[in-house]
């Protein structure tokens, strides 16, 4: 099936929408199969569907009314479990909207049959009730052109080696989601990895203990629905040791709270992301225990494009002017495929920007934190948030730094997934631009070449790469570490289907291809569907600055594993 696999909490039900109309006739599933409500497939659907798909209106990928009115239980149930049949298969309908959506749902065998009927059940009822059409589609004979450079093969190889597997969090797949990792700011080894969950745990040698759980610090935390919400990302502040501070971002339940930027009344406040201060009594305690404080609170129109990564300059020195700014990524919340495309892309807005805080000040608009006096828009004029330090991003997923470039990872929407070098003040074109082309809000799925007289108005991709190669970047950092065969490299991948690439970032070459790493375990081949077993990778990318170490995590399974080597190997 076809939709975003970005999210991939997105449901596999969603793909039956690819397999309803085949060239032939529609069968029509009894009425006894699907009739009736199902709380459980409410659930179901608001934990696994939302974040990518709604009942009556495109988001980022198809609706879902009327999918069970076109064929039986048994061939949904079976599509949901083998959605890439239908591709490989020839299916008309399928392969047309693999081609508007460049992307395939993998299997949902993890989930039961009975699961499965619960979803249809309430896609009946709900398309009863609103009285919803089966979508539509038109069948699209072309090929499916690609648009970027492909991703280059070159034989270099990294050998993974098994470090720590991170305990599960849930009895359901993904069995983690753990997301983040940080060194301990005393560079004694110690690492702490954040599962979204709601939780962060301390690596110490290959103990995994708990450090602290937003789920008995919160009170109106989640981390459902959607694979975008829960605990975004953490960050300790430089004088850690001294000052005692950690900084946190997770959402919560809309619960009347006032938020710092808001919306509106007529549009949806689907979550509320938070970013919050945390003051350990004890620096050297291995369990969180203090009090927090909340400096930023953002109404979001959808579950998705969130508050994702957070974190300080770890190459300013005291004294320079970026050493103790917070830098904040968030995404435009969904208002594009909600289609509230107002709601980001300007300067009155926190949706879709990279902001630039002092946590330790107070003269912004709330009190909380302070503003930087040399940031790029302090001293425009209007209902303007002088935070922001670049802009017009759909979801900067990582932030990385290295020898003054700052790079984000920007995850796309249907056609291409990008790496940005941040600059003071940047636009970088999200909801009109996409890749190096252009887009409209009202169509998403389609991109066009840039007319000339347009050229220099946006910030472009330093580098980017075709869905045909992947759906969902992971960022990553540039490698200073023993193995020479990757150094000044940019090493990310893809987060759905776990392939890890790499870009030279020696300022000398003007080289901004994309090569895919290689993976050996044990001096033989693999890759991380066969290491996690699953076919959903999630794949996140750490590297600790102080022991030069990469690490790869699989939420699936929740492993870690460490890059012991790269060599190279001849292509055939």
């Amino acid at each position: 099936m076809t939709l975003a696999l970005r999210s991939f909490g997105c449901i596999a039900a969603a793909s039956l929408l690819l397999f309803s109309c085949a060239g032939r006739k529609q069968s029509t599933p009894s009425g006894s199969q699907l009739a009736g409500t199902d709380s459980q497939g409410k659930e179901l659907f608001t934990t696994h569907c939302v974040s990518c798909h709604a009942m009556e209106q495109e988001e980022i990928g198809p609706r879902l009314g009327g999918v069970t009115q076109v064929l039986s239980e048994k061939e949904l149930i079976a599509f949901i479990k083998n959605p890439n049949h239908a591709i490989e298969s020839g299916n008309a309908r399928a392969v047309s909207l693999s081609k508007r959506y460049k992307m395939i749902m993998p299997p949902f065998d993890f989930l039961k049959d009975e699961e499965i009927r619960s979803i249809l059940r309430y896609i009946t009822s709900e398309t009863k009730a609103h009285n919803i059409a089966p979508l539509e589609v038109k069948l699209d004979t072309a090929s499916n052109a690609r648009l970027a450079q492909p991703v280059i093969k070159t034989g270099l190889r990294i050998e993974l080696e098994d470090f720590v597997t991170i305990p599960p969090s849930s009895d359901k797949m993904p069995r983690t989601r753990i997301a983040n990792m940080r060194p301990h700011p005393s560079q004694d080894g110690t690492l702490y990895v954040s599962d979204q969950r709601g939780l962060i745990y301390r690596i110490s040698g290959k103990d995994v203990t708990a450090f602290v759980d937003l789920r008995n610090e919160v009170e109106n935390f989640v981390n459902e629905p959607g694979l975008g919400t829960g605990l975004g990302s953490f960050a300790f502040h430089p004088d850690y040791l001294q000052n005692g501070l950690i900084y946190i971002t997770h959402t919560e339940a809309p619960k009347g709270k006032p938020a710092d930027y808001s919306y509106d009344d007529s549009i949806k406040v689907a979550l509320q992301w938070v970013v919050s201060e945390w003051k350990i009594d004890d620096v050297k305690s291995p369990v969180f225990k203090g009090k927090r404080r909340e400096l930023l609170r953002i109404n979001v129109p959808n579950v998705v494009h969130g508050t994702q990564d957070i974190g300080f300059n770890p190459e300013a020195a005291k004294g320079d002017r970026d050493y103790g700014l917070l830098y904040i990524g968030t995404g435009d919340g969904g208002s594009t495929i909600s289609k509230y495309p107002q709601l980001c892309h300007n300067l009155h807005s926190l949706l879709g920007t990279i902001i630039r805080i002092d946590p330790l000040g107070n003269n912004s608009r709330n009190g909380r934190y302070g503003i930087p006096a040399d940031n790029p828009f302090v001293n425009e004029k209007g209902d303007v948030y002088k935070e922001i330090f670049a802009y017009g991003f759909r979801n900067p997923h990582r932030l990385a730094w290295h020898n003054g470039r700052l790079f984000s990872a920007e995850v796309g929407e249907s056609n291409f997934e990008e790496v940005n070098v941040i600059v003071k003040g940047g636009d970088y074109g999200w909801n009109v631009r996409e890749g190096n082309f252009g887009i409209s809000s009202k169509d998403l799925k389609n991109v066009y070449p840039v007319p000339a007289t347009e050229t220099g108005k946006f910030e472009m991709p330093f580098l980017q790469y075709d869905h045909i190669d992947g759906n969902a970047i992971s960022g990553g950092y540039v490698y200073e570490g023993p193995i020479a065969a990757l150094t000044n490299k940019y090493i990310f991948g893809d987060i759905v289907n776990g392939r890890i690439f790499y870009a030279n970032i020696d300022p000398q070459l003007s080289d901004h291809s994309v090569y895919e790493l290689m993976i050996a375990r044990d001096g033989k081949d693999t890759n991380l569907i066969e290491m996690s077993g699953s076919k959903r990778v999630d794949i996140r990318i750490e590297y600790n600055r102080f022991t030069r170490e990469l690490y790869i995590m699989t939420k699936s399974d929740g492993k870690i594993r460490r890059v012991s080597k790269a060599y190279t190997l001849n292509q055939p």
